[in-house]
């Protein structure tokens, strides 16, 4: 089996995975999730609110109306990320990403020389030393 065959092969294998099929239907359900979307539109529109009074020249920016914005922006997101759709997304979200870098750090071990049977990727680890924090 060559390469590019085998990496089609893990393709198939992540998507037969829990956290993946768990991590879909947590997308599924926030896109279907009315109250949610009707959040996040609330809240793209106030991002575009401050972008624009943020765009205006300096002695025409509002530093309260940009303040007040804010508060509303941040009073919105704590709603978002409190609402159970969210919450859901969210932790499916960050265990497909623990999965992802789990694999490509072995990918990048392996690209290294390392044994494929053998190698193992700790503490989320990327298999590369040159942008890791702890390494680096």
């Amino acid at each position: 089996m060559d390469a590019v065959r085998a990496a089609r092969e893990l393709g198939k294998a992540i998507q037969a995975d829990d956290r993946y099929v768990a991590y879909v239907k947590a997308r599924e359900d926030n896109d279907g999730d009315a109250a949610l979307q009707e959040l996040i539109g609330e809240f793209n529109l106030i991002r575009q609110q401050i972008g624009m009074e943020m765009n205006k020249p300096e002695s025409e920016k509002d530093a309260d109306k940009i303040g007040e914005l804010n508060e509303k922006a941040q009073a919105v997101h704590a709603e978002i990320m409190k609402n159970e759709s969210m919450v859901k997304f969210t932790d499916s979200k960050n265990r497909m990403d623990r999965l992802i870098r789990e694999i490509g750090g072995i990918i990048s071990l392996c690209c290294d020389g390392e044994n494929p049977e053998t190698c193992e990727v700790k503490n989320d680890c990327t298999g590369v030393c040159s942008v890791c924090a702890k390494c680096g």
